[in-house]
C-alpha cells in the first residue's frame, strides 16, 4: 500500500483532485494565464509539454515519490493549478510539498491557503507525518515569502543544488514544519482565511 493514497480534498470551494491526464487542457489553460512557463524560477509547463508534465507526474506516483493534484474551483471544476507530495519518505513520515502553481488570476487570493491547509491538514492528521518540508529556487522570492507565511521554518541552503529550465544551477532553499509545530500553524491559516479581505 502506498503511503499517500488516491484522496480528493476540499474546502472553501477550493478542491484538490488527483492529477489525471483528463486535467491536460485545464492546466494549459491555467499556464497560459500569464503565460507562468517564462518564469525561470518555477516549474510550470509550457503548452506542448503539459501531457508529458502529467505523466511524468502519474509516473513519479507510481513509484511512490510524488502524488500531484489538480487544484480546482469546486463549483465549476475550473483547473486553477498544480500542487503536489514530493519527496515521500514513508519510513520516517515525511512528506514535501511542491510542483505549486497557481494561475496568474489565482494568486493571491483564497486558493494557495485554502490548498495549504488541506495538504498540511491530511499530511499531519491522516497521513500521521513527522514533518512536512518545501523546497524553493534561491530566486523564487514570491514563493519563499508564501512559506514563510503558512510558519515553516528556513532550513538552510543547499548550493549547486537543481538545474533551471534555462539551464542555469540554483541554490535551492529549505524550509520544514514538525508535526508539533502544526496546531499553531493551523490557528494561523484559518485564521488568515477567515480575516475580511480589503
Amino acid at each position: 500500500m502506498a503511503f499517500v493514497e488516491p484522496v480528493t480534498l476540499s474546502a472553501r470551494g477550493v478542491t484538490l483532485i488527483p492529477l489525471a491526464l483528463e486535467h491536460e487542457a485545464g492546466l494549459r489553460a491555467a499556464a497560459a494565464d500569464g503565460e507562468l512557463w517564462k518564469i525561470r524560477v518555477t516549474s510550470v509547463p509550457e503548452p506542448e509539454n503539459t501531457r508529458k508534465y502529467i505523466e511524468d507526474a502519474l509516473a513519479m506516483r507510481e513509484a511512490g515519490h510524488r502524488f500531484a493534484f489538480a487544484v480546482t474551483e469546486s463549483a465549476t471544476g475550473k483547473v486553477l493549478g498544480c500542487s503536489s507530495y514530493h519527496d515521500i519518505v514513508p519510513a520516517i513520515k515525511r512528506v514535501e510539498i511542491g510542483w505549486t502553481w497557481y494561475a496568474k488570476s489565482s494568486q493571491r487570493s483564497h486558493v494557495n491557503t485554502t490548498s495549504k491547509l488541506l495538504l498540511l491538514t491530511h499530511a499531519f492528521e491522516t497521513l500521521g507525518c513527522n514533518v512536512v518540508g518545501w523546497r524553493t529556487d534561491n530566486f523564487n522570492f514570491a514563493s519563499q515569502a508564501a512559506i514563510e507565511r503558512l510558519g515553516a521554518r528556513r532550513d538552510g541552503v543547499i548550493r549547486g543544488h537543481a538545474l533551471r529550465r534555462d539551464g542555469t544551477i540554483r541554490d535551492t532553499v529549505m524550509y520544514s514544519l514538525r508535526s508539533g509545530e502544526w496546531p499553531e500553524v493551523k490557528a494561523q491559516l484559518l485564521y488568515l482565511l477567515d480575516k475580511p479581505r480589503t
